[in-house]
């Protein structure tokens, strides 16, 4: 691997990661998009695998597989930290200090250290060292309970709330808030992200209503969780969808003005009237394939989309104008977002398999080659072959 050099908002951020669940190598990868230098340590026996299903969420930094169990493994670890900005792991509580590379041990080396800890349920209380996974990081938050459908039960929302918005997202904002306060206080410390705090903190807007008297508990009877007509998806002639956010006023008029329905249903908060309201809007979706419709999106007046999988949402036409998507190596993702005029973010290098930087990246690292050599020799590291 050739030396790559830095650009973007964080270049010359240092950051190791301790490879982990999703939630970690995701806002790993995002610190590694907009310009930071990640180092990603794997478990050695990652050599002999296959490339994870998420391997998306590691492009853009190099892989090492140490064994942080052997000899000389928490102190490669420690030797990096030294020369780091910030450090994330996401060992359940007390794992990363019984290997020694914990926060005391991590902050003696370098007393600037940014510490990031991912957890599903933070480092203390009666959850603390309990297993789980998004959907019950989220689930005594609320935001479970409120996705769904009338007559039905809650819906899992994906793992976008406690993995990734919750959780990713809070720690890599965690971290960086916490690197801008150390180059002031010359300082390091420690981030506690955790989901269930990342995804209550997510329903803040929620509380809002609950506090004001004017949130039902249950679901689909509420503003935005597809309890009023003209805030919802319906499906289309060809067997699609499009999404109507029509909550103001003008856009409510618009949308029924299009629809040839406004005199039929002029007043926007009849509730008595909602049930007829959208049995018509569903026939007159139905009228109209998806693109169709989508032809309709960008009028000044309507709040309108068409719905897209995964498969799908790179040919949306706002989508390849502005790039959202990207190929790389013949994969096409996500590109770095947000946009910056000056030090724009990119991907720097496809995710690597497990192993493969090794040498190369402890290297840039600053380690000689006969420090690399010991390492292999005592099997400290491991390279794929």
């Amino acid at each position: 691997m050739a030396h790559v050099t830095m650009s973007g908002p964080l270049a010359g951020m240092r950051v190791v990661e301790i490879a982990g669940m999703g939630p970690g190598p995701f806002a790993a990868m995002l610190l590694a998009d907009l310009g930071a230098e990640v180092i990603r340590i794997e478990r050695p026996d990652s050599v002999e695998g296959p490339r994870a299903q998420d391997f998306l969420l590691q492009r853009g930094r190099p892989s090492v597989a140490v064994d942080l169990q052997a000899p000389d493994g928490p102190a490669l670890v420690l030797r990096l930290v030294t020369s780091a900005d910030a450090l994330i792991e996401g060992f359940r509580p007390g794992v990363a200090e019984r290997l020694g590379i914990g926060p005391d041990a991590c902050l003696e080396v370098n007393p600037r250290l940014v510490y990031g800890r991912m957890t599903g349920w933070g480092q203390d209380g009666p959850y603390a060292t309990a297993p789980g996974h998004d959907i019950n990081y989220i689930a005594p938050t609320g935001a479970l309970k409120a996705i769904g459908r009338q007559g039905g039960k809650p819906a899992p929302p994906l793992n976008l709330i406690g993995d990734f918005g919750g959780g990713g997202m809070l720690l890599a904002v965690g971290v960086l808030a916490a690197v801008i306060e150390a180059r002031q206080s010359g300082l390091g410390q420690v981030v506690d992200a955790a989901m269930v705090d990342g995804a209550a903190l997510l329903t803040t807007g929620f509380f809002s209503f609950t506090a004001a008297g004017t949130w039902q508990d249950q679901l689909q009877s509420n503003w935005l969780d597809g309890g009023v007509p003209y805030y919802d998806v319906y499906e289309t002639a060809d067997d699609q969808y499009v999404a109507v956010g029509a909550l103001e006023r003008q856009f409510y008029e618009a949308l029924l003005e299009e629809l040839e329905l406004l005199s039929e249903f002029p007043d926007q908060y009849d509730r008595a009237r909602w049930p007829d309201l959208r049995l018509r809007l569903t026939e007159a979706f139905r009228t109209r394939t998806r693109d169709e419709w989508a032809s309709l999106t960008g009028h000044v007046g309507l709040c309108l989309s068409p719905v897209h999988s995964f498969y799908d949402a790179p040919s949306n036409l706002h989508a390849k104008h502005r790039s959202t998507y990207v190929e790389v190596d013949g994969v096409v993702q996500p590109a770095p977002a947000p946009r910056f005029s000056r030090t724009p973010g990119s991907i720097r290098m496809g995710p690597p398999l497990p192993g493969e930087n090794t040498v190369e990246a402890l290297l840039d690292w600053g380690l000689s080659r006969a420090d690399v050599e010991v390492l292999r020799a005592t099997r400290t590291i491991r390279t794929r072959e």
